[in-house]
């Protein structure tokens, strides 16, 4: 699953009682999106956040179930998991791991070396990174994060498979629309790979802190992927199961 596909299903936090999670801008959550294709139902996503063992510390989880005729040619759920830590109100992705079948993607993230090493299926991955450097799951809590101060970069470089690839990130202007968890003031954002033709959109909720509501990637202005919510609930703070050892 490359950058763009993941980032149309965002991290999406409810609102609540104030907790730890909540100062930082995080709160434990699961959340289901119906997802599109061309305007054919394809599927359903779920998305799980929870607290990790260390304060500060979280695991976000993203599911993509198959349905009707596509569950013939992708019957393995797509799983991907991302042990991120807030440090000094930014995400810092610690370990990424995706699966679909026998394809698989582990990436560890090493921050006092500055490198990135894994396996992307059977090829060796080692990467330098720089200071923000997301994969494709962390990069989708950042820039809510980012949202919630008010500031967003216009850059991110983020980890997909075995390339470090830059994307470009606009906000666009705001938009009220109607979904099943009702009427919605958002803010419009879109991010773009440096020299690809494809754009994802997303609709962001300021008050639901910035959460994102609908996504949609399009080539050439046409949409091809489209997500939207169907529900959205508040987890009792659980803790995490630390990452697996490399």
């Amino acid at each position: 699953m490359n950058a763009p596909t993941a980032a149309l299903l965002l991290t999406i936090a409810a609102s609540g009682a104030a907790s730890a999670a909540d100062d930082a801008g995080i709160a434990p959550f699961i959340a289901r999106y119906q997802a599109d294709w061309k305007g054919i139902s394809v599927g359903t996503s779920d998305i799980k956040l929870t607290q990790g063992v260390e304060p500060g510390q979280y695991l976000y989880t993203w599911t993509i179930t198959a349905r009707g005729i596509f569950r013939v040619a992708y019957h393995d759920d797509l799983v991907q998991q991302s042990w991120l830590s807030v440090v000094d109100d930014h995400v810092r992705p610690d370990k990424y791991r995706g699966k679909e079948g026998s394809s698989t993607v582990e990436l560890n993230f090493d921050w006092k070396d500055m490198h990135a090493t894994g396996l992307s299926e059977t090829k060796p991955v080692d990467l330098m990174l720089k200071e923000g450097t997301q994969d494709v799951m962390s990069i989708q809590v950042e820039v809510m994060l980012d949202l919630k101060r008010g500031n967003l970069p216009k850059t991110f470089q983020i980890i997909d498979k075995d390339q470090l690839k830059e994307f470009n990130y606009t906000q666009e202007g705001n938009a009220r629309i109607r979904t099943e968890i009702g009427e919605i003031d958002t803010v419009i954002v879109t991010s773009q790979r440096t020299g690809n033709n494809r754009i994802l959109r997303m609709w962001f909720a300021p008050s639901l802190g910035f959460v994102p509501v609908q996504a949609e990637r399009s080539r050439d202005g046409k949409v091809e992927i489209s997500m939207r919510i169907k529900s959205v609930d508040r987890l009792v703070p659980i803790k995490a199961p630390p990452p697996p050892s490399p």
